[in-house]
C-alpha cells in the first residue's frame, strides 16, 4: 500500500525490530519548523525515532476540520531523514503501540502537560512501565544552520520547489496571484506608526588600533533610507494602493527629509512635530554587506496629551476615505493606548480592516495589545515575550496569541525559516512558507515589506494563503538590497512569474 517503506499501520508494528526507540506523537497536518525542533530533540535522545500520527478517523472524531489524508501526513514526516518509521494509528491506538514497541522514551509536546485526554493518560501510564515520559517542544532558536550543510543555490532551489508545492496544494497559480496584484489600486489605506530614518555608512576595514583592541574603519560613503512605519507606507504606495500616512517626528532636518521623500512618492502625509524628541535616526556602519554595529539617536517616551489629541484628530479626518489601517508600532511612543482605542472605534464605525505589526528587537512591547485585528505579524521571539513563554512549541504559542487577541489572521515570523500563517477562525488552516532568498544582503526591512504586502493583498480581496504567497515574494525582493527600498508591483509581478512559471 505504501510506496515509502518507513510507513506502516500500527497492527504491523512487529516489523519494527528496534531496541533503542524514542516515540513521538501528533497529527502532523502541517510539518513546520516547530515540529522539526521537536523531532530533532527526540532524535538526540535515542538511536531510532518512531513517529505515531493520528488516523483520519480519529482526526474527524476530534472535529479537526479540513486536513491532509493520513497517507499524505505520514509521507510528509517519513521524508524527514531523521525519522526511522512513521506509524499510522488505528483501533489498536497509542497505548497498544507503546505495549508493542516498549520505547525507551515517549516524548510529547509541552502542551500535553496541561491537556491530557484519557487516551494520552493511558499511553503515559503504559510508557512509564518500560521507559520514561518526557514533555519537550525542542530547543527554541531564532536562526538556522542550513548553510553549514548545503550551498545557497541548492537551498534556494529547494525552497522554491516547496513554495511551488504549497501553491499547487491550494490551487494558486501565477495568474491568480497577479490578478490579486492588479486589484491593489482599489485599496485605500492609512499607515500610522513610528518614523525612523536609517543611515548606512559604508566603511573600509583598516585593522586594529595599536592603542586598544578596537576595530578601525575608514568611512567611504553614506546613504539614508526612510524606515519604520514610513517604509511600510512607501511599500504600500509602490505596490499600487492609495496610501495616507500619520506619524510624529522631531522639529529637525531628519523629519523634514522623511516628509519630502514621502510626498515625492505621492503619499499624503500628516507628520506632527514634537519638540521634545528628535526624529529617530539609526546609523549602521558596514564593511561590504557586513554590519559592524548600529548607533541610534532616539527618545522613547510617549507623546504628550496635546500631540496625542492631534494624532487622534488626524485619524478621524481620514477614516471615512479608507478601507483599512496599518499600525506599524516600533514602541517608540507614538502608538499609545488611547490611539489604539481610537483606531478600534473608527474601525467599527466605518467597517475598516485593521493590520498590526509590533517590533521589539531592542525595546519592550507586547503584541497582544492588538485585539480583533484582521492580521497581526509577530516574530516568534515577540510572541514568546508577550506570553513570557520560552518552552512551549510554536503551535501552542500561536494558538494562545490568537485566542488572547481574537485576531482573524496571524503569521509567526521565523527568520531564515520563513513564517507560518494561521487563520484565527479555523485553526486547521495554517501553512509554513519558506524564504526564497536564503542568503539575504540586508534583513532589516524584511518584516516591513511582508507586513505591507499582506495587508494590501488582504485589503484587495485575497485569501490568507494568497496573501502569504504574495508576501513571501515581496520579502524575498526586499532583502536583496542594502537599505529600505520600496518594492513596486512590477518587481513583485516579475518575482511571482519567476518562482511559479
Amino acid at each position: 500500500m505504501f510506496t515509502n517503506k518507513k510507513i506502516i499501520y500500527v497492527n504491523n508494528v512487529d516489523t519494527i525490530n528496534f531496541n533503542d526507540v524514542i516515540l513521538c506523537y501528533g497529527h502532523f497536518n502541517l510539518t513546520h519548523p516547530g515540529h522539526l525542533r521537536y523531532l530533532k530533540h527526540a532524535k538526540s535522545l535515542a538511536k531510532n525515532l518512531v513517529v505515531a500520527i493520528k488516523s483520519d478517523d480519529s482526526l474527524d472524531q476530534d472535529s479537526f476540520g479540513d486536513h491532509f489524508s493520513e497517507l499524505e501526513r505520514a509521507e510528509g514526516v517519513a521524508n524527514l531523514e531523521i525519522v526511522n518509521h512513521v506509524v499510522i494509528l488505528n483501533s489498536t491506538g497509542l497505548k497498544g503501540l507503546i505495549e508493542a514497541l516498549k520505547p525507551r522514551f515517549f516524548i510529547l509536546g509541552k502542551e500535553f502537560e496541561r491537556q491530557n485526554t484519557e487516551e494520552i493518560l493511558l499511553a503515559i501510564e503504559e510508557a512509564n512501565k518500560s521507559g520514561r515520559v518526557l514533555f519537550h517542544a525542542g530547543e527554541t532558536s531564532y536562526a538556522t544552520s542550513n548553510l553549514l550543510h548545503d550551498n545557497v543555490k541548492n537551498i534556494e532551489n529547494k525552497n522554491i520547489l516547496k513554495f511551488r508545492s504549497i501553491c499547487k496544494d491550494y490551487k494558486i497559480t501565477a495568474n491568480s496571484l497577479l490578478n490579486v496584484v492588479d486589484n491593489f489600486g482599489k485599496a485605500n489605506l492609512l499607515v500610522i506608526g513610528d518614523v525612523i530614518l536609517d543611515n548606512y555608512v559604508a566603511c573600509d576595514a583598516v585593522g586594529m588600533s595599536a592603542e586598544a583592541p578596537v576595530l578601525v574603519v575608514k568611512e567611504l560613503e553614506n546613504r539614508e533610507f526612510i524606515g519604520g512605519a514610513a517604509i511600510v507606507a512607501s511599500h504600500v504606495k509602490a505596490l499600487g494602493a492609495n496610501c495616507k500616512f500619520i506619524s510624529v517626528v522631531g522639529d529637525d532636518f531628519h523629519g523634514s527629509k522623511v516628509k519630502e521623500v514621502l510626498i515625492n512618492q505621492g503619499i499624503k502625509t500628516d507628520l506632527i512635530k514634537d519638540n521634545s524628541r528628535p526624529t529617530t535616526y539609526k546609523t549602521r556602519f558596514m564593511v561590504e554587506n557586513q554590519k559592524l554595529f548600529r548607533v541610534s539617536k532616539i527618545k522613547e517616551h510617549e507623546i504628550s496629551k496635546t500631540i496625542e489629541k492631534r494624532l487622534i484628530r488626524s485619524i478621524n479626518n481620514h477614516a471615512s476615505d479608507i478601507d483599512g489601517i496599518l499600525v506599524s508600532d516600533f514602541v517608540y511612543g507614538v502608538i499609545t493606548p488611547k490611539v489604539i482605542n481610537e483606531i478600534h472605534r473608527v474601525s467599527k464605525k466605518f467597517n475598516l480592516k485593521l493590520f498590526g505589526d509590533l517590533q521589539c528587537s531592542s525595546q519592550v512591547g507586547n503584541v497582544t495589545k492588538f485585539h480583533n485585528f484582521d492580521l497581526i505579524t509577530p516574530t516568534e521571539k515577540e510572541a514568546r515575550i508577550a506570553l513570557n513563554d520560552n518552552e512551549n512549541g510554536i503551535e501552542w504559542i500561536a494558538n494562545k496569541i490568537i485566542r488572547e487577541t481574537k485576531s482573524k489572521n496571524m503569521l509567526i515570523k521565523l527568520g531564515a525559516n520563513g513564517f507560518i500563517s494561521y487563520n484565527g477562525y479555523d485553526f486547521s488552516v495554517k501553512q509554513n512558507f519558506p524564504t526564497l532568498t536564503p542568503n539575504p544582503v540586508d534583513v532589516a526591512g524584511a518584516g516591513d515589506s511582508l507586513f505591507a504586502a499582506m495587508s494590501v493583498a488582504l485589503s484587495s480581496g485575497s485569501s490568507l494563503i494568497e496573501a502569504s504567497a504574495i508576501g513571501t515574494c515581496m520579502a524575498s525582493l526586499a532583502v536583496q538590497e542594502i537599505g529600505n527600498i520600496p518594492v513596486d508591483n512590477e518587481k513583485l509581478g516579475d518575482c511571482i512569474h519567476r518562482v511559479l512559471d
